[in-house]
Protein backbone atom coordinates (compact mmCIF):
# COMPACT_ATOMS: atom_id res chain seq x y z
CA UNK A 1 0.00 0.00 0.00
CA UNK A 2 1.45 3.48 -0.70
CA UNK A 3 2.16 5.40 1.25
CA UNK A 4 -0.40 8.70 1.76
CA UNK A 5 1.90 11.38 0.41
CA UNK A 6 3.98 9.18 -2.01
CA UNK A 7 4.40 10.69 -5.36
CA UNK A 8 2.77 7.80 -6.91
CA UNK A 9 -0.16 8.43 -5.58
CA UNK A 10 -0.56 10.68 -8.53
CA UNK A 11 -1.26 8.58 -11.61
CA UNK A 12 0.48 10.69 -14.35
CA UNK A 13 4.06 10.60 -11.88
CA UNK A 14 3.33 6.83 -11.72
CA UNK A 15 3.86 6.69 -15.73
CA UNK A 16 7.33 8.24 -15.46
CA UNK A 17 10.05 5.81 -15.66
CA UNK A 18 12.31 4.88 -12.67
CA UNK A 19 14.87 7.04 -14.00
CA UNK A 20 12.49 10.25 -14.46
CA UNK A 21 11.27 9.83 -11.55
CA UNK A 22 14.28 9.60 -9.75
CA UNK A 23 15.07 12.95 -11.96
CA UNK A 24 11.74 14.77 -10.55
CA UNK A 25 10.78 13.27 -7.25
CA UNK A 26 13.63 14.87 -5.00
CA UNK A 27 12.87 18.45 -6.56
CA UNK A 28 9.18 17.95 -5.49
CA UNK A 29 7.73 19.84 -2.44
CA UNK A 30 4.56 19.15 -0.88
CA UNK A 31 1.38 21.93 -0.31
CA UNK A 32 -1.31 21.82 1.08
CA UNK A 33 -4.22 23.08 -1.27
CA UNK A 34 -7.24 24.82 0.72
CA UNK A 35 -10.33 24.79 -1.18
CA UNK A 36 -11.12 27.99 -3.03
CA UNK A 37 -6.83 29.20 -3.61
CA UNK A 38 -6.16 30.51 -6.91
CA UNK A 39 -3.10 28.64 -8.40
CA UNK A 40 -3.33 31.00 -11.74
CA UNK A 41 -5.36 33.42 -13.11
CA UNK A 42 -5.49 33.90 -17.42
CA UNK A 43 -2.54 35.59 -18.40
CA UNK A 44 -0.84 35.47 -15.36
CA UNK A 45 3.19 34.16 -15.47
CA UNK A 46 3.12 30.55 -13.77
CA UNK A 47 6.36 30.01 -11.96
CA UNK A 48 5.15 26.11 -10.50
CA UNK A 49 3.11 23.32 -11.55
CA UNK A 50 0.71 21.09 -9.07
CA UNK A 51 0.21 17.22 -9.29
CA UNK A 52 -2.56 16.91 -7.46
CA UNK A 53 -2.70 13.36 -4.29
CA UNK A 54 -5.84 14.29 -3.27
CA UNK A 55 -6.93 17.26 -4.53
CA UNK A 56 -9.20 18.88 -7.17
CA UNK A 57 -8.48 21.82 -9.56
CA UNK A 58 -10.33 23.23 -11.99
CA UNK A 59 -9.99 25.39 -14.60
CA UNK A 60 -11.94 28.05 -15.66
CA UNK A 61 -13.10 29.60 -18.28
CA UNK A 62 -13.03 33.49 -17.18
CA UNK A 63 -15.20 35.98 -19.34
CA UNK A 64 -14.91 39.93 -19.48
CA UNK A 65 -18.61 40.28 -17.55
CA UNK A 66 -16.78 38.02 -14.72
CA UNK A 67 -18.84 34.83 -15.42
CA UNK A 68 -17.03 31.45 -16.09
CA UNK A 69 -17.72 28.31 -16.68
CA UNK A 70 -15.01 24.90 -16.09
CA UNK A 71 -13.65 23.51 -18.95
CA UNK A 72 -12.11 20.61 -17.34
CA UNK A 73 -11.12 18.93 -13.53
CA UNK A 74 -7.53 18.16 -12.38
CA UNK A 75 -6.87 15.45 -9.63
CA UNK A 76 -4.39 12.35 -8.85
CA UNK A 77 -5.12 11.95 -12.83
CA UNK A 78 -2.63 14.58 -13.90
CA UNK A 79 -0.50 18.03 -13.61
CA UNK A 80 -2.14 21.77 -13.21
CA UNK A 81 -0.38 24.16 -15.59
CA UNK A 82 0.66 21.57 -18.11
CA UNK A 83 -0.66 24.08 -21.22
CA UNK A 84 1.95 26.64 -19.60
CA UNK A 85 5.41 24.18 -20.23
CA UNK A 86 3.92 23.60 -23.94
CA UNK A 87 3.21 27.58 -24.80
CA UNK A 88 4.75 30.20 -23.49
CA UNK A 89 4.69 29.99 -19.22
CA UNK A 90 1.40 31.95 -19.25
CA UNK A 91 -1.83 30.38 -17.97
CA UNK A 92 -4.00 30.46 -20.33
CA UNK A 93 -7.15 29.47 -17.51
CA UNK A 94 -8.02 30.42 -14.26
CA UNK A 95 -6.99 27.47 -12.11
CA UNK A 96 -8.84 27.03 -8.58
CA UNK A 97 -8.93 24.26 -5.94
CA UNK A 98 -12.63 22.98 -5.55
CA UNK A 99 -11.69 20.42 -3.44
CA UNK A 100 -8.88 20.82 -0.61
CA UNK A 101 -5.83 18.35 -0.15
CA UNK A 102 -2.20 18.21 -1.00
CA UNK A 103 -0.13 18.19 -4.48
CA UNK A 104 3.35 18.49 -4.96
CA UNK A 105 4.89 21.62 -6.76
CA UNK A 106 7.12 21.69 -9.24
CA UNK A 107 9.49 24.78 -10.15
CA UNK A 108 8.48 25.14 -14.29
CA UNK A 109 12.04 25.52 -15.03
CA UNK A 110 12.60 22.03 -14.05
CA UNK A 111 9.89 20.25 -15.88
CA UNK A 112 9.92 22.67 -18.34
CA UNK A 113 13.58 21.57 -19.24
CA UNK A 114 12.57 18.03 -18.35
CA UNK A 115 9.96 18.59 -21.17
CA UNK A 116 12.23 19.72 -23.60
CA UNK A 117 15.11 17.35 -23.15
CA UNK A 118 14.08 13.66 -22.08
CA UNK A 119 11.22 11.84 -24.29
CA UNK A 120 10.51 9.59 -20.95
CA UNK A 121 9.01 12.75 -19.62
CA UNK A 122 7.38 14.37 -22.28
CA UNK A 123 5.49 11.65 -23.90
CA UNK A 124 3.34 10.92 -20.59
CA UNK A 125 2.68 14.94 -20.20
CA UNK A 126 1.26 14.84 -23.76
CA UNK A 127 -0.79 11.58 -23.27
CA UNK A 128 -2.05 13.65 -20.27
CA UNK A 129 -2.73 16.93 -22.95
CA UNK A 130 -5.21 14.24 -24.65
CA UNK A 131 -7.04 13.35 -21.84
CA UNK A 132 -7.66 16.97 -21.29
CA UNK A 133 -8.94 17.84 -24.76
CA UNK A 134 -11.60 15.01 -24.62
CA UNK A 135 -12.64 16.02 -21.12
CA UNK A 136 -12.64 19.66 -22.78
CA UNK A 137 -14.56 18.05 -26.19
CA UNK A 138 -17.06 15.94 -24.31
CA UNK A 139 -17.73 18.77 -21.94
CA UNK A 140 -18.78 21.18 -24.62
CA UNK A 141 -21.24 18.72 -26.06
CA UNK A 142 -22.68 17.93 -22.89
CA UNK A 143 -23.28 21.71 -22.21
CA UNK A 144 -25.31 21.83 -25.89
CA UNK A 145 -26.86 18.45 -25.73
CA UNK A 146 -27.73 16.94 -22.39
CA UNK A 147 -30.33 18.32 -19.31
CA UNK A 148 -28.65 19.67 -16.01
CA UNK A 149 -29.35 16.01 -14.37
CA UNK A 150 -26.98 14.61 -16.65
CA UNK A 151 -25.16 17.01 -16.60
CA UNK A 152 -24.57 17.03 -12.77
CA UNK A 153 -24.20 13.47 -12.92
CA UNK A 154 -21.39 13.25 -15.39
CA UNK A 155 -19.74 15.83 -12.75
CA UNK A 156 -20.08 14.36 -9.73
CA UNK A 157 -19.21 10.99 -11.33
CA UNK A 158 -15.86 12.69 -12.76
CA UNK A 159 -15.20 14.46 -9.14
CA UNK A 160 -15.62 11.33 -7.27
CA UNK A 161 -13.30 9.34 -9.21
CA UNK A 162 -10.53 12.03 -8.08
CA UNK A 163 -11.07 11.56 -4.55
CA UNK A 164 -10.05 9.17 -2.11
CA UNK A 165 -13.56 8.91 -0.93
CA UNK A 166 -17.29 8.61 -2.65
CA UNK A 167 -18.20 11.82 -0.66
CA UNK A 168 -18.05 15.59 -2.28
CA UNK A 169 -17.69 18.48 0.13
CA UNK A 170 -19.31 21.22 -2.68
CA UNK A 171 -22.30 23.82 -2.55
CA UNK A 172 -24.72 24.17 -4.91
CA UNK A 173 -23.88 27.73 -5.39
CA UNK A 174 -19.88 26.69 -6.54
CA UNK A 175 -21.34 23.93 -8.62
CA UNK A 176 -23.47 26.20 -10.52
CA UNK A 177 -20.28 28.52 -11.13
CA UNK A 178 -18.10 25.43 -11.98
CA UNK A 179 -21.02 24.08 -14.61
CA UNK A 180 -22.21 27.95 -15.75
CA UNK A 181 -25.48 27.95 -14.78
CA UNK A 182 -27.47 29.73 -11.81
CA UNK A 183 -27.78 27.94 -8.58
CA UNK A 184 -31.43 27.31 -8.28
CA UNK A 185 -30.93 25.10 -11.60
CA UNK A 186 -28.60 23.28 -9.68
CA UNK A 187 -30.70 22.47 -6.57
CA UNK A 188 -33.39 21.65 -8.27
CA UNK A 189 -31.38 18.95 -10.04
CA UNK A 190 -29.68 17.94 -6.89
CA UNK A 191 -33.28 17.56 -5.35
CA UNK A 192 -34.58 15.46 -8.13
CA UNK A 193 -30.94 12.88 -7.85
CA UNK A 194 -31.98 13.09 -3.72
CA UNK A 195 -35.11 12.00 -4.56
CA UNK A 196 -34.74 9.09 -6.38
CA UNK A 197 -31.79 8.09 -3.29
CA UNK A 198 -28.86 8.64 -6.19
CA UNK A 199 -27.37 10.89 -3.75
CA UNK A 200 -27.42 12.10 -0.09
CA UNK A 201 -27.10 16.07 -0.03
CA UNK A 202 -26.71 18.12 3.26
CA UNK A 203 -24.71 20.81 4.42
CA UNK A 204 -22.19 20.87 1.51
CA UNK A 205 -21.66 17.11 1.45
CA UNK A 206 -22.61 15.25 -1.31
CA UNK A 207 -22.71 11.58 -0.67
CA UNK A 208 -23.13 8.87 -2.95
CA UNK A 209 -24.86 5.72 -1.96
CA UNK A 210 -25.89 4.39 -5.14
CA UNK A 211 -23.22 4.73 -8.07
CA UNK A 212 -24.39 2.08 -10.58
CA UNK A 213 -27.58 4.13 -10.61
CA UNK A 214 -25.74 7.62 -10.89
CA UNK A 215 -23.64 6.14 -13.71
CA UNK A 216 -26.81 5.05 -15.63
CA UNK A 217 -28.64 8.42 -15.21
CA UNK A 218 -25.92 10.14 -16.46
CA UNK A 219 -25.21 10.69 -20.04
CA UNK A 220 -22.61 9.27 -22.00
CA UNK A 221 -20.04 11.31 -21.79
CA UNK A 222 -18.85 10.45 -18.31
CA UNK A 223 -18.31 7.12 -19.62
CA UNK A 224 -16.45 8.42 -22.58
CA UNK A 225 -14.62 10.60 -20.70
CA UNK A 226 -13.15 7.98 -18.46
CA UNK A 227 -13.00 5.47 -21.03
CA UNK A 228 -9.93 8.20 -22.78
CA UNK A 229 -8.41 8.52 -19.79
CA UNK A 230 -8.28 5.25 -18.53
CA UNK A 231 -6.71 4.14 -21.95
CA UNK A 232 -4.30 6.70 -21.60
CA UNK A 233 -2.99 6.62 -17.92
CA UNK A 234 -3.22 3.40 -16.79
CA UNK A 235 -4.74 3.36 -13.02
CA UNK A 236 -1.87 0.70 -12.32
CA UNK A 237 0.88 0.76 -8.97
CA UNK A 238 2.38 -2.23 -11.23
Amino acid sequence: MLDKYSPLQNRLLRLLSTKAQSKLFTQLKLEKMPSGKVLFETGQVVNHVYFPLDCIVSSLCTLRDGNSAETYLTGNDGIVGLASIIDSERAICRSVVQSAGVAYQLEMSIIKQAFTQDAEIRTPLLLYALSIFKQMAQTAACIRHHTIDQQLCRWILLSIDLLPENQLSMTHELIAHMLGVRRERVTEAAGRLHKQGLIKNARGQIKIPHRNGLEQLSCECYLSVKTTTDRLLPNSYA
